[in-house]
């Protein structure tokens, strides 16, 4: 381990990216499908962990609404968040804001509030055992139908107060956020915070749109907008916190070499970055990989990785103060490091 790698390891860090469906490891998907009595393609874990070889976003997306099928129970969805947040807290993630797709579920008959009440159970268990706090963020799917995002708002009601915020998530290319204006303002309306998957595979269009139609808070991915001079200045103007998924982007083939992501032009233009694993079960790390493995590649300095860690804290959702005193931690472990 280099001198780099273990001053990650002890950075307090925030997630800020991340589905908790997409932390199903195939031990625990084996696990869970014996328990329901679920069938599953696969006869062993190294089978599943050989289809996670895809290439592209959609493959991705086929293996990952498979794996969901077997979450079926209150307990599935809190072992699962509880397994996320153990390996979240050995990152010394003090805080984690995780999507998650009631669609996914609701669509194949799990009630809504099966999900909730057992992602919740998840959460405030990892906040008593493991001292990591979270928030909790619905993601409508953009390959569906805005009408359809709509009955998902509508079921969410009676558990608004477990919500930070709603997300856009599944296919990009296709589905522009212009689809979801109307759900999005009254989300808004709600009193929740606004996210959207943008510019991963999607051109720069969309994630003006997702800046002047839906209104966003922060920006899930929006890797493209380095395409448009005129896009970063205003990003890097308006503050506007980017999500970006350093082993997502190299693992999907939004880049080809990790040495070629943008996230030190990102940080040179002055855009507000923060690093997160986004689906670390199919992408081969969590929080720390991310740091890691992007710092060895591209040569990140011990100053930049403070600042995204930094970043992190300051993009999330979390109260002022709150963020202040984690912001506090991140300063002090790097003055006792220097």
């Amino acid at each position: 381990m280099t001198d780099l790698d273990s001053y990650i390891a002890g950075l307090p860090k925030a997630e800020l990216h991340l589905h908790i469906e997409g932390s199903l490891e195939p031990e625990l998907m084996f696990e869970l499908a014996q328990r329901n009595g679920v069938a599953i393609p696969f006869d062993s874990v190294e089978a599943v962990r050989a289809a996670y070889d895809f290439s592209n976003l959609q493959d991705f997306l086929d293996i990952y609404y498979a794996g969901a099928n077997v979450l079926m129970t209150r307990r599935d969805f809190e072992d699962l968040a509880f397994a996320y947040f153990r390996r979240a807290a050995a990152d010394n993630v003090r805080h984690a804001e995780i999507f998650f797709d009631p669609q996914t579920h609701t669509d194949r008959g799990v009630p809504f509030e099966v999900v909730v009440e057992g992602l919740i159970a998840g959460m405030n268990r990892a906040k008593a055992e493991l001292g990591v706090t979270s928030g909790l963020i619905l993601s409508f799917l953009r390959h569906l139908t805005e009408e359809e995002a709509f009955a998902t708002l509508e079921m969410a009601k009676p558990y608004l107060h477990h919500f930070i915020g709603v997300g856009l998530d599944s296919s990009e290319v296709g589905h522009p956020p212009s689809k979801f204006v109307r759900v999005f303002a009254a989300a808004r309306d709600l009193g929740l915070k606004l996210c959207a998957h943008a510019g991963e595979e999607g051109p720069p269009a969309y994630v003006y749109e997702a800046l002047d139609l839906l209104h966003i808070d922060r920006m899930d991915h929006g890797n493209r907008s380095m395409e448009d001079g005129r896009l970063v200045e205003r990003l890097a103007d308006e503050r506007m916190t980017l999500t970006v998924c350093p082993l997502s982007n190299l693992k999907l083939c939004v880049v080809k070499d990790l040495k070629d992501h943008p996230v030190p032009e990102m940080l040179r233009r002055g855009l507000h970055v923060t690093l997160n694993s986004d689906d670390p079960a199919y992408f081969g790390g969590y929080v720390n990989d991310n740091y890691r493995q992007l710092a060895q590649a591209v040569g990140l300095t011990r100053e930049q990785v403070t600042l995204l860690a930094r970043n992190s804290f300051e993009g999330s959702f979390l109260p002022e103060a709150d963020k202040a005193a984690h912001i506090a931690a991140v300063e002090a472990w790097a003055a006792r490091s220097a």
